[in-house]
């Protein structure tokens, strides 16, 4: 859990070895076979075993300090190409996509902060890396809600599913719906909304994973 807690996403696990008490590097290196573990694969297997983990399960984002901002993003008339060209940057995987307030004088190449602006979606590397090279490049001088509404829209219906929702949570929501939220939609992240849909946040796997891991070692 410590790896995962400081935002390690994957790590390779070694399943057999012939040594004993070895040091770590040496275990790995005298392993045959592994097994790719991910932070996702962690969060299921603490779901599996909420009876055990309610006394912080019950407890609300808000309460646990997990919440993390502030969170920037890219507007609604941002294109994919300064998004991808942002989020390089600033080294981001996801980005919410807010509302531009005031579309004729914002500058929609440069990231902004999304603290207290409606949320309307979520631009990702995921979503990148699902989509054709020749199709991405006629997206490039698109805005980013024309490709995650088009292009992510098609990939639904031709998969059978539904058009992937925007997935939040409330300050006041409990650990545990947050981590449903995030196992259901199999999602890394969760943005922290108030009623009227203003963005307060973010709720991590990481964040959750530390803070599951402080708990047990109290």
């Amino acid at each position: 859990m410590e790896v995962f807690s400081k935002g390690i996403h994957r790590a390779l696990v070694p399943l057999d070895s012939n040594m004993e008490n070895v040091a770590g590097v040496e275990l790995v290196e005298s392993a045959s076979t592994y097994r790719m573990v991910t932070q996702m694969d962690l969060i299921k297997f603490l779901k599996g075993h909420e009876p055990e983990l309610k006394h912080i399960l019950n407890q609300t984002v808000h309460e646990l300090s997990v919440v993390v901002e502030p969170v920037f993003g890219v507007t609604n008339h941002t294109k994919v190409i300064d998004a991808i060209k942002s989020m390089r940057a600033g080294s981001l995987n996801a980005v919410p996509i807010i509302e531009s307030t005031n579309p004729t004088t914002e500058d929609h190449s440069l990231l902004v902060n999304g603290k207290g602006r409606k949320v309307i979606g979520t631009f990702s590397a995921t979503d990148l890396r699902g989509c054709p090279v020749t199709q991405l490049q006629s997206f490039l001088p698109a805005s980013v809600m024309e490709y995650t509404t088009s292009l992510l829209s098609v990939s639904a219906n031709m998969a059978g599913s539904s058009p992937r929702e925007l997935v939040i949570c409330y300050g006041e929501s409990r650990l545990g719906e947050v981590v449903d939220k995030l196992v259901a939609n199999h999602v890394h992240r969760v943005w922290v909304v108030d009623r009227n849909g203003l963005l307060e946040g973010l709720v991590s796997l990481t964040d959750i994973i530390r803070v599951i891991r402080s708990s047990l070692l109290e």
